[in-house]
């Protein structure tokens, strides 16, 4: 092992360690939900901004929604996908975002993973970008 490799180590466990100390996103984000690899590195997450449930992936907002039901449900679906190409994920959420997502769902008289469920079939008729735009629904007629 070189001496090199060590001080690479160190580094970056002295920026994990940094990155996990550091204070609170600015005023108004609410962080509620994140997705890490088995290196502690943030995959993707949950923060709340005015009103507004917002999902990050890669470094990126992927979208946001006043649903707390469907950004738990993608950002679970990207865990799970994740998990199925074999890479080690965990995921943590906050009581307050679980709370919100359960009650949303309640009042709608289903369960939450009868929620994911839905979501899945809604998002497997949606255009596939991997195959030009073509997925599950190009049969479909309107």
């Amino acid at each position: 092992m070189s001496i090199t490799s060590k001080a690479r180590r160190d580094a970056k466990k002295r920026k994990l360690a940094k990155a996990r100390s550091a204070p609170p996103p600015g005023p108004g984000i609410e962080p509620h939900a994140e997705l890490r690899d088995d290196a502690g590195r943030l995959l993707g997450g949950i923060v709340r901004r005015e009103g507004e449930w917002t999902l990050g992936l890669g470094g990126r907002i992927v979208g946001g929604s006043e649903s707390a039901a469907r950004v738990l449900a993608l950002l679970e679906r990207a865990a799970s996908l994740h998990r199925r190409e074999g890479r080690e994920v965990s995921l943590g959420c906050s009581p307050a975002l679980r709370r919100a997502a359960d009650s949303e769902v309640a009042e709608r008289g289903i369960s939450f993973e009868q929620f994911r469920a839905e979501l899945e079939r809604e998002l497997a008729l949606e255009p596939d970008p991997q195959h030009g735009g073509l997925g599950a629904a190009d049969g479909v007629r309107h």
